[in-house]
């Protein structure tokens, strides 16, 4: 009996090899880049002339795929209990559009169909979700390189890598790093998935031990010793016969440009390595630096050298200028008064750290008091700055000549060789951006909600002076809360013309490189690259919204329905349950000033720009002169103005009498060409 339990056991082992062999036979493949690799590609997915495999660009609400061109038999049609042992690695990037926001991420995956349903252009990397899931039974196993933190998905942080099977929601996940290979082996160092540096991953699943081990390391250095996840799992519960692998990743709002550079695949056998020299590779800043770190080290007696010797040469150039400089044709032209640089240089503290206020693109941010006891902000313009020579013109031509309550006032200028320095009102209470984001919940409900609809309404009325009332048109550009300044009256002061432009008015603006900043900037404007006052409007119904939410207008650590602030109150504004918006931080507010507040602020980020009410408009229903209606339209439509709306505009237009109170009066939409 025994020889006999002995002679199964046997057959039973050569069965399990023989089932190996059959599973195994023939694949076993690499590709160091993919011009000749024949993948299936669906959705955004493309291949570059340097064989970069493309899942998705720099484009929103875009899905790509690629698979395999077939599938691959990871059970033996003798053994179906069991899963052949497999190891794949791959060399991938992610470069997000807005570095400071990231990207969605992609995903290695071993999937059912090589045509997945159901699969949305959002977060969900491409892959199918628990409600496409459910109709369409896809089944699959993900290995998940996350860049964003969604709490739907139950995700431990914004920078991860997890195990997916059958569902978003990962069975295990961990930070992403990996493990020295030096003396400490156990030393865990922590990698950004979402550097654009190109990263090195490997998976292998143990048939086995059913165990699958994933690791992830900088490209260019050796598999660590240690994988970051070590999970045991049975994949014969998961894998039909025959499965398809691939590569899969998605833009929702956060845009990301997602690469394979290249992949090698292998069941039963012996993994071939990637060939790291002719691996087609994205060369980001951090890699060239360490492409060129042996040039730099080689250079950098001479550069310091000649870096010495053009002090040297500066020094004794500036002992022989005057300390003053030559006054420029624009300051005469527009009236600015000049500083003497020493008087600032005095009147800051010379420029001293205590005396610092705050930081921007453009440099630095002192508090001062000139001789005369008057208290101001200087502005300094750090050479090395975004904000040069041009920039700066255009803020003296901007703000030298306007007067108003609701401004910032400048007082003066200066230039001192390559410094350049703007002199205005000094504001105690700081930023709006300030006041609502950067306090403590009982700080933050300081600012009550009759101060907020002050300031929203002050806001106004200094744009619809920039927009109609100054001698010059003037679009500001960047409206947003950092750049609106609370004096001690709480009354608001916009400032920060850095980026505005001076217009006569009917002419139409020259088309130049976007400006602004992210989540303020109007959808045409990326479009046309032409700033107007309808793009103001856009950036200031963003703020009220803010305003009124107590929110950023984009936070990606909030779920998927509230991560757009428009988007979001426009959905609750659908529900009819606009009122669920308003900050839960105020105790007390008016509710019919808040409702004015977020359907004007809806109106005011319409898609359509001729949809938005000029700043003289919104004035008036701020200060309650004419009646905002109680039904808006629809503001969640495409570019193309739906029927309905249409309607809604001819039956409350009233064209023949100017002072009628309907949106859609004659005075409502009344665009000089500058917007046009």
């Amino acid at each position: 009996m025994a020889a006999v339990h002995a002679f199964g056991t046997l057959l039973l082992v050569l069965s399990s090899l023989l089932s190996i062999v059959i599973v195994s036979s023939d694949i076993n493949f690499v590709q160091n880049g993919f011009l000749a690799a024949g993948l299936k590609l669906d959705g955004s997915s493309y291949l570059g002339p340097n064989g970069i495999l493309t899942l998705t660009n720099d484009s929103s609400r875009i899905l790509g795929h690629a698979f395999y061109p077939s599938p691959l038999p990871f059970k033996s049609s003798r053994n179906k209990s069991f899963v052949a042992t497999f190891s794949t690695s791959f060399v991938f990037s992610i470069i997000p559009k807005y570095p400071e926001l990231g990207g969605h991420g992609l995903a290695f995956v071993l999937i059912s169909t090589r045509a997945p349903k159901g699969c949305l252009l959002n977060q969900y990397l491409g892959l199918p979700n628990e409600t496409s899931n459910q109709e369409f039974s896809t089944r699959f196993v993900a290995i998940e390189f996350d860049g964003i933190q969604n709490l739907e998905l139950q995700d431990i942080d914004d920078n991860h890598v997890g195990i997916d099977i059958s569902s978003l929601i990962s069975v295990v996940s961990e930070s992403a790093a990996y493990y020295g290979n030096g003396q400490d082996l156990s030393k865990n160092i922590p990698i950004n998935l979402k550097s654009g540096d190109p990263i090195q991953a490997w998976v292998d699943y143990n048939e086995e031990k059913k165990l699958m081990n994933v690791t992830i390391s900088p490209f260019g250095m050796p598999k660590p010793y240690f994988p970051l996840i070590s999970f045991p799992l049975d994949l014969s519960l998961v894998f039909n016969d025959y499965m398809y692998a691939g590569f899969s990743a998605s833009n929702g709002l956060l845009i990301a440009e997602h690469n394979i550079h290249g992949w090698s695949f292998t069941i039963g056998g012996e993994m071939q390595e990637l060939n790291k020299s002719t691996l087609p590779l994205i060369r980001s800043s951090s890699t060239n630096k360490v492409a060129h770190r042996k040039a730099l080290a080689l250079s950098i007696t001479l550069a310091t050298l000649c870096v010495l010797v053009i002090i040297a040469a500066t020094i004794i150039l500036r002992g022989l200028r005057n300390k003053d400089e030559i006054l420029e044709d624009w300051e005469l032209k527009y009236g600015a008064y000049r500083f003497g640089y020493s008087e600032l240089y005095s009147a800051t503290g010379r420029f001293g750290e205590k005396n610092l206020i705050g930081c921007g693109g453009f440099g630095r941010v002192y508090r001062g008091v000139l001789p005369t006891g008057l208290e101001v902000a200087v502005k300094r313009v750090t050479p090395n700055s975004r904000q040069g020579m041009r920039e700066f013109v255009a803020e003296i031509t901007s703000m030298g000549n306007l007067r108003h309550r609701n401004l910032v006032q400048l007082h003066g200028w200066c230039r001192k060789q390559d410094e350049l320095l703007l002199v205005y009102d000094y504001v105690p209470n700081g930023s709006l951006d300030a006041l609502l984001f950067e306090n403590d919940h009982q700080k933050k409900k300081l600012l009550t909600w009759d101060q907020r609809y002050k300031i929203v309404t002050g806001v106004a009325q200094g744009l619809l002076y920039l927009h109609e009332e100054c001698p010059l048109q003037v679009v500001h550009r960047d409206v947003k809360p950092s750049n609106v300044l609370i004096d001690a009256d709480l009354q608001p002061r916009l400032g920060d013309f850095g980026l505005a432009r001076c217009q006569e008015h009917g002419i139409n603006p020259k088309t130049t490189h976007v400006v602004g900043t992210l989540g303020y900037i109007a959808p045409e404007l990326s479009k046309t690259g032409k700033a107007t006052r309808s793009t103001d409007v856009y950036g200031y119904g963003v703020l009220i919204l803010e305003v009124a939410c107590g929110r950023r207008p984009i936070e990606p650590q909030k779920t998927p329905r509230e991560l757009v602030l428009v988007d979001w109150v426009s959905e609750l504004h659908c529900q009819g349950e606009i009122g669920r918006a308003v900050d839960p931080s105020l105790d007390e507010y008016d509710k019919d000033e808040a409702d004015l507040v977020l359907r004007l602020g809806l109106l005011c980020c319409h898609p359509i720009p001729d949809y938005r009410p000029n700043m003289r408009r919104i004035v008036q229903f701020l200060l309650k002169e004419t009646t905002l209606p109680p039904v808006l339209p629809d503001i969640c439509c495409a570019w193309e103005p739906p029927r309905a709306m249409k309607e809604y505009e001819q039956n409350i237009r009233d064209d023949s009498d100017p002072s009628s109170s309907g949106v859609f009066s004659s005075n409502y939409f009344s665009h000089t060409s500058f917007d046009k």
